[in-house]
């Protein structure tokens, strides 16, 4: 589904760290995180399987081996992972199996603390929402997933996890599964497009929002997390595209007093986050400021928006180095190649920078990264290039898009 990808590099000081500094910061920073892993499968309950039998060696093995590595040597304090099935065992057993567990001398990463709820993907709308003239609902094919809530080809795939070594809220904890795009004011949605009926319905997430608190010495970090669809896959209508927009703007209007009365969240609960609140944006968000597909520069919704730090960006050596090598559709880019983090088709998007960690406007940047390695490093052989010898897990090693990870100063308010 997400040819809209992320490709990260650690600097490479970073990445041959010892495993004393690579768990431990002399500062106050904390690490927050975010991967598009591309761990998911075209079968329910295939996942759990995966992850509950870690020493059988097949390509889908081989990739959870190496996506755990990846975190390894990233070793964040928090992270998002997206494209990972709705399971909440199989969520356990990747921490357990996987994470705990050294990979290839990587440092074992132990997350006390997850949270994971439903996705919109792969749940059956009841409606004809490609307008193809057949609603289909008979999981296993992609019109099934077309005409889903989000696209999914089985109820929960491409879903998402958030792991911490920090407390998690739970009882504070927001999702936003069920609410409708069309309670959005001034929305994109194309009306022409879908019927009354189907626009009564629509839910704007095409997997979930997620305000996830994480207890960090005493003070409350909201991680606002999700995974727009990608502006792709779609027609002249742009359905897509407008979509990855709202589901963009969504944050946008969240972390703003004055425009996020709108919201309600899955327990009815309206509003969005108290004024004052600390927080961290992350995720997939499908989005290039400058380049790729997307509607009105959707992302610069978050970039450009003055609550919000975005004065740098994580950043790699071999993201720049992809771009040379792979040329095509790169050539031609506005962006700054450093700042990609997903390796997409050469002929069309080409790679872009797909993948977000925005902390709120006065945190402190430390340090940050894109795990990209260049090809001489060793670690290369985690992030690849397409080979169609891992075209049963999304054509990479790992995945077509990159870890990205920020190190942050959290500000001195912030809720206790």
């Amino acid at each position: 589904m997400k040819r809209l990808l992320t490709a990260a590099v650690l600097c490479t000081a970073i990445i041959g760290a010892s495993p004393a500094s690579a768990t431990g910061r002399h500062d106050e920073s904390v690490r927050f995180a975010t991967y598009n892993l591309s761990l998911n499968r075209p079968a329910l309950g295939l996942l759990r399987e995966h992850l509950a039998n870690p020493d059988v060696d097949d390509v889908y093995r081989r990739q959870a081996h190496n996506v755990a590595e990846v975190i390894q040597r990233a070793h964040p304090d928090v992270v998002l992972i997206n494209e990972f099935d709705y399971d909440p065992v199989a969520a356990r057993l990747f921490a357990d199996n996987f994470l705990a567990v050294s990979q290839n001398g990587a440092p074992a990463q132990r997350y006390p603390y997850r949270f994971v709820a439903p996705s919109n993907t792969g749940i059956p709308s009841g409606f004809d929402l490609n307008n193809n003239g057949v609603t289909d609902t008979t999981p296993g094919d992609q019109a099934y997933g077309d005409d889903s809530y989000g696209f999914g080809i089985f109820p929960g795939q491409y879903g998402m996890v958030v792991y911490s070594k920090y407390p998690i809220d739970l009882r504070d904890a927001r999702t936003f599964q069920l609410f409708k795009w069309k309670d959005m004011p001034g929305n994109a949605m194309p009306v022409d497009f879908y019927s009354p009926q189907e626009q009564a319905v629509l839910r704007l997430s095409s997997k979930s929002h997620w305000d996830v608190p994480i207890k960090v010495r005493g003070k409350t970090v909201h991680f606002l997390v999700s995974h727009p669809t990608p502006p792709t896959f779609d027609g002249p209508e742009d359905r897509n595209g407008r979509r990855n927009h709202d589901e963009i703007r969504f944050w946008a209007d969240y972390i703003n007093p004055a425009k996020s009365r709108y919201i309600y969240d899955d327990k009815g609960h309206p509003g969005g986050l108290e004024r004052g609140g600390t927080f961290v944006i992350a995720g997939d968000e499908n989005a290039d400021p400058y380049d790729g597909d997307s509607y009105q520069n959707a992302v610069r919704q978050l970039t450009d928006n003055p609550r919000i730090n975005a004065r740098t960006f994580p950043a790699s050596a071999g993201a720049v180095e992809a771009s040379a090598l792979q040329g095509g559709a790169n050539l031609t880019h506005k962006g700054d190649p450093r700042y990609d983090t997903a390796d997409f088709a050469d002929t069309a998007p080409g790679n872009l920078h797909a993948d977000y960690v925005l902390p709120r406007f006065d945190t402190r940047i430390v340090r940050s990264g894109v795990f990209w390695p260049v090809r001489s490093d060793p670690l290369f052989r985690l992030t690849g290039v397409f080979d169609p010898q891992w075209s049963a897990v999304n054509g990479f090693p790992t995945s077509d898009h990159r870890l990205v990870w920020a190190d942050l100063v959290l500000p001195r308010g912030g809720h206790h």
